[in-house]
């Protein structure tokens, strides 16, 4: 794939279906929200078609009906939970691109149809080099939904393909690549999974049980406090003032403890206590590198690789 580039979708063979049902453009964003939210999240119910969209309760329940003529095998309605939840033979009708799927469970914003939304002038960006398996990371987002353990398939860099039972708690994004943050039952301990090195995800009926939530990942919880400056050996530090918005000398930057790592490689700040790294390609200096002092992540930022945190 081409840097900035989107792939090309195919439709879902039951477009044709959704094409002879007669539907406005308004009701057509309400039922791929049903789909988008059964799909991703485990469950929907009358109330979040409401309140997503400002519409009466007998709207809502017309989307519903709607959405069942279109795709009849894909939902099924638990009584007990009052909602309706994907079934085994649920297949997507609505051709959504994992950008946009990603960028609804990270902000809910992004509901739309097009894969591939018209811009209003050229740009492009990097892109990203090899995108996540919907169907995994719908598994994923509905075990964190429902706090609920998964056996998946997993290719470590470092120990190759193995079987491991884990509790996703959180998604994020590196500015690379997108993991999963989970615990870890074979090393009882909260670990990233990136999301294109699991083959399968099983979902299993088993809840997380004490210290398998995120409240009780440390990690997660901690908030570390970043001070960057223009790094001391650049000849023109006004340059990069300018660039990353440095005002009075010093970018103050919030981030988790998990996420610092990935923050600081991604950005490519020299986190040595002597300024050592080459300037011309790590235009920014960690000020403050006592506050990494127990940031697991750590190990991942520049000039601290492989080192204990």
């Amino acid at each position: 794939m081409i840097y900035g580039l989107s792939q090309t979708m195919k439709k879902p063979a039951s477009q044709s279906r959704l094409a002879a049902v007669e539907v406005s453009q308004a009701q057509r964003e309400r039922l791929a929200y049903i789909e988008m939210r059964a799909w991703f999240v485990g469950e929907v119910r009358r109330p979040d078609i409401e309140a997503r969209f400002g519409v009466k309760p007998a709207a809502a329940s017309r989307d519903l009906t709607a959405y069942k003529e279109v795709a009849p095998r894909n939902l099924e309605y638990d009584a007990v939970a009052r909602c309706y939840r994907p079934t085994n033979a649920f297949k997507p009708v609505f051709g959504f691109s994992v950008d946009r799927v990603l960028s609804w469970l990270q902000t809910g914003f992004g509901d739309g149809l097009d894969p591939r939304p018209r811009k209003p002038a050229p740009c492009e960006g990097p892109g990203v080099v090899g995108q996540p398996d919907l169907n995994i990371l719908a598994t994923i987002s509905r075990a964190i939904c429902a706090g609920r353990a998964l056996r998946v398939s997993y290719l470590s860099v470092s120990s190759g393909r193995a079987s491991r039972t884990i509790i996703p708690v959180a998604l994020a994004d590196t500015g690379l690549r997108w993991h999963v943050r989970a615990f870890d039952r074979k090393n009882g301990r909260f670990s990233d999974f990136a999301l294109r090195r699991i083959e399968k995800a099983e979902s299993l009926d088993e809840k997380a049980g004490e210290g398998e939530k995120l409240d009780s990942d440390e990690q997660w919880a901690r908030i570390v406090d970043l001070e960057l400056i223009a790094h001391p050996g650049a000849k023109w530090r006004e340059g990069i003032e300018a660039d990353y918005g440095i005002d009075n000398g010093v970018l103050r930057a919030r981030t988790r403890a998990a996420l610092a790592g990935y923050f600081l490689h991604h950005w490519q700040v020299d986190c040595t206590p002597d300024h050592s790294l080459n300037p011309s390609k790590h235009h920014l200096w960690l000020r403050n590198p006592e506050t990494l002092y127990g940031v697991e992540s750590a190990v991942m930022a520049p000039g601290r690789e492989g080192r204990a945190a």
